[in-house]
């Protein structure tokens, strides 16, 4: 018979097999573990402590558990695997129960290190200090592995440089002061408590530099930690100087550096750092590729970038499934960037391994160049989402029209247990603002100061555009001042929302106090100041603030800069200067520039000029009905019916269909939308029978149906019905109806309001004593006891 000890080596011997650890290995050890059970062998010792060791790092902890919890008394050794396991399954709770269980007597440095150790992996600085700080007080003598864990967890929470001073006197009371893991640990925690605001980070980083000179042996991490430092402290110049002082030729450190001039859009250098990397054989990884692509990208140099491409393409023969991945997720953003699609998709396609990053990539990509139900197609294929997919898709419905499928999204990533973060939040505002929605915003306004995210400034800016658009002018610009923070997108949203309501005094007036606070016009602004300069006819404003563009910021003016000044004149009247503007633009003039010559020919009844203008858009975008239904319009206005007749004929050959006219308006938080004439909405015939009464009493007041706003050839009677079934007109009666007593009646329109629509809100907001906003297809009118804000200039 054989003897117990004969089997316990025979067992150990044969699980010592089970070394290295891996898929074979782990069925050989269960095989030998079953071995044991049908012989009514029981392990003992280090046979059991081993086939702990193995369950553990096959991920089969609970069999671990199982042979853990047999053993009476098991030791340190046991105990230390056990929670160690569990604190790399991220399981602190159950960690931190094994190892409290572990008697004074039995512990020792190895197992206060383990435990050290598994609270800084998983984010917890202050566990990890207060379990160092028991070790020290039950007499422990930290080694090098403790102090390197211990300084690794203070660099999680260091916001006081006399932690780090403090943690270096017992580093060098230690006697480890000369260890270089250690010295790379201190250094660290320096590096990452010079970020923290409360301290001098100049400080800091000497104090860092000071250790790093001293240091008897420097490794990759030592340059490493210390370049980073630098860069993440704003000091380039310094971790320019170590890079270049440096022997050794550490890919590590030169990505560092590459990554920081390219964070602080030092593009040009960082292409140079590139080359040299190459010019002295530095062999570039997929972190190097990274960092140059996101520069090609941000640079806007799409043929620099392609050229990295192919470099790639060229050079990386057998290339790791890591790189592959990170330089193709790369190369996807950067392609998405550019908006070649087709590009970004065949690599998203033949890539043979894909993450959430490649996904979110392809995603963003669709969506920044509008394709939206592409993008929902990918919304709908990928295997997993995080909160940034979400919210770029939640944004990208918002910011392409669609509101209403955006706040549903909204809602829905709520039910699915993710909490909104403050971009998400300014996706699901910016919804709001284009359906006109004002209860919901107000309520989204208040969860997010509930939830402390009122401070955000992508919320804050998102909440001046939803107020302004929802017809409330005046809680927009109370958003804007009470923002702890303001950019150039906050003082631009806050000028176009004074634009847009024809408070163009007062948006010339912010725009000058933004000059004051040091902050310089864009593009976008000169865009927002000449708009509001031409719906208020500030003319000689808006010629200037064109001149100042290029004279004094430098900026070009482009075609949709133009096309504003020119709409700006042709408003006025003034078509002569309008042509001249034309004429001396240094490009081909375009759609916008001919529609707003056709436009602003509609208001005065420039028939010559405006027939030009249509010709050249039916050459440009034939396809396009605004052309037409203008031209039309024009006609109808002369009386010139054969003439209106042939563009509606026209319109069919081409098979162009003309927008149809709608209204709505948001009333107990549902949306009701109305069609001119409309038939559908289940109150519209007590709306028309409430119109009819209340045309009696502004009939009283003077109102007149104006029908040359008909643009139909019909009897006077049948004019003036067809007036009062425009469908702004049927949804300001419905709001008269339904909403409370003196509530402000607030109305959207997807095209330019009827002229004989506007005449009568002036005529309606006297006689019902209401304030009457509507939000048309170009700007606001607010009427107030017979006035309109616009003074009749729209």
């Amino acid at each position: 018979m054989v003897d117990f000890r004969t089997m316990a080596n025979r067992y150990a011997s044969q699980l010592s097999l089970c070394l290295p650890q891996n898929t074979f290995t782990h069925t050989l050890a269960r095989t030998v573990h079953a071995h044991m059970i049908a012989s009514g062998f029981r392990p003992r010792g280090h046979i059991l402590n081993r086939l702990i060791d193995i369950y553990c790092k096959s991920s089969s902890i609970g069999y671990a558990r199982h042979l853990f919890d047999q053993i009476p008394n098991p030791d340190v050794i046991a105990r230390t695997t056990l929670f160690k396991a569990y604190a790399t399954l991220g399981n602190l709770k159950l960690a931190k129960e094994i190892f409290d269980g572990i008697p004074l007597s039995m512990r020792d440095t190895v197992c206060y290190n383990a435990m050290i150790t598994a609270y800084s992996h998983n984010g917890d600085g202050l566990a990890a200090l207060k379990v160092f700080g028991g070790m020290r007080k039950e007499g422990f003598r930290p080694d090098n592995f403790t102090f390197s864990s211990v300084l690794g967890a203070l660099s999680l929470i260091a916001d006081d440089e006399k932690h780090c001073e403090q943690l270096h006197c017992a580093v060098i009371r230690s006697g480890l002061g000369s260890v270089t893991s250690v010295l790379n640990a201190l250094i660290s925690a320096y590096v990452n408590c010079a970020s923290s605001p409360l301290v001098s980070s100049s400080l800091l980083m000497a104090a860092a530099r000071k250790l790093f000179e001293a240091m008897p042996k420097k490794d990759e991490l030592s340059w490493t930690t210390m370049i980073t430092g630098y860069v993440r402290n704003d000091d380039l110049g310094a971790a320019r100087e170590l890079l270049d002082g440096m022997t050794e030729k550490l890919v590590v450190a030169w990505n560092a550096m590459i990554s920081g001039y390219v964070h602080h859009r030092f593009y040009e250098v960082a292409f140079q750092m590139f080359r040299k990397m190459f010019s002295l054989g530095i062999h570039q990884d997929e972190y190097t590729y990274t960092s140059i692509i996101s520069a090609s990208s941000n640079a806007g140099l799409y043929k620099y970038g392609r050229q990295i491409h192919a470099y790639v393409l060229r050079t990386e023969v057998q290339p790791s499934p890591q790189f592959i991945l990170s330089v193709h997720n790369a190369l996807i953003s950067f392609y998405g960037k550019f908006g070649k699609l087709d590009e970004a998709r065949q690599i998203f396609n033949q890539m043979p391994i894909k993450d959430l990053v490649s996904w979110n990539a392809v995603l963003s990509g669709y969506v920044n160049v509008g394709r939206i139900e592409e993008a929902k197609s990918i919304f709908q294929e990928m295997p997993e989402r995080n909160l940034l997919t979400w919210t770029v898709m939640i944004s990208g419905l918002a910011q392409n029209g669609f509101g209403e499928e955006g706040l549903k999204l909204f809602n829905q990533m709520r039910l699915e247990g993710l909490e909104p973060c403050d971009y998400a939040y300014a996706g699901a505002i910016t919804s709001c603002a284009v359906l006109g929605s004002l209860e919901n915003g107000r309520q989204l306004h208040s969860q997010l100061v509930q939830l402390g995210h009122d401070s955000s400034l992508s919320a804050g800016n998102a909440l001046i555009t939803m107020y302004a658009r929802c017809g409330v002018v005046e809680f927009a610009y109370s958003v804007f001042l009470t923002m702890p923070y303001v950019d150039s997108v906050s003082w631009n949203a806050m000028i176009a929302a004074l634009a847009q309501h024809g408070h163009g005094v007062q948006a010339i007036q912010l725009y000058e106090e933004m000059l004051k606070e040091d902050i310089l016009p864009d593009r976008i602004t000169f865009l927002t100041i000449l708009s509001a300069c031409s719906h208020a006819g500030l003319v000689k404003e808006g010629r200037f603030y064109f001149d100042t563009m290029y004279s004094c910021y430098g900026i070009t003016p482009g075609e949709d800069h133009y096309a504003r000044l020119v709409d700006l004149l042709c408003r006025a009247g003034k078509f002569f200067e309008a042509k001249d503007v034309i004429e001396s633009m240094p490009s081909e003039p375009g759609v916008s520039i001919w529609e707003a010559l056709l436009a602003g020919c509609r208001i005065h009844g420039n028939m010559d000029l405006g027939i030009q203008a249509a010709e050249r858009l039916f050459q440009l975008k034939p396809q396009h009905d605004g052309t037409y239904i203008l031209l039309s319009n024009m006609y109808a206005t002369l009386g010139q019916w054969d003439d209106v007749a042939k563009v509606r004929t026209l319109m069919k050959e081409r098979g162009v269909k003309k927008e149809p006219a709608c209204s709505w308006i948001e009333v107990d938080n549902k949306v009701h939308v109305f069609l001119v004439d409309d038939t559908v909405h289940p109150e519209v015939h007590d709306v028309y029978k409430y119109l009819e009464g209340l045309v009696l009493e502004m009939r009283k007041l003077g109102y007149v149906p104006d029908t040359k706003f008909v643009l139909h050839d019909m009897e006077v009677e049948h004019k003036e019905y067809a007036l009062s079934t425009h469908s702004e007109k049927l949804a300001v009666a419905y709001g008269i109806m339904k909403l409370p007593i003196g509530a402000t009646i607030r109305i959207f329109k997807n095209l330019r309001i009827c002229g004989d629509c506007h005449n009568a809100f002036e005529f309606i907001s006297k006689v019902v004593e209401r304030e009457i906003i509507v939000r048309d297809g170009k700007r606001f009118h607010h009427f107030r006891n017979g006035d309109c804000s616009c003074g009749n200039y729209w």
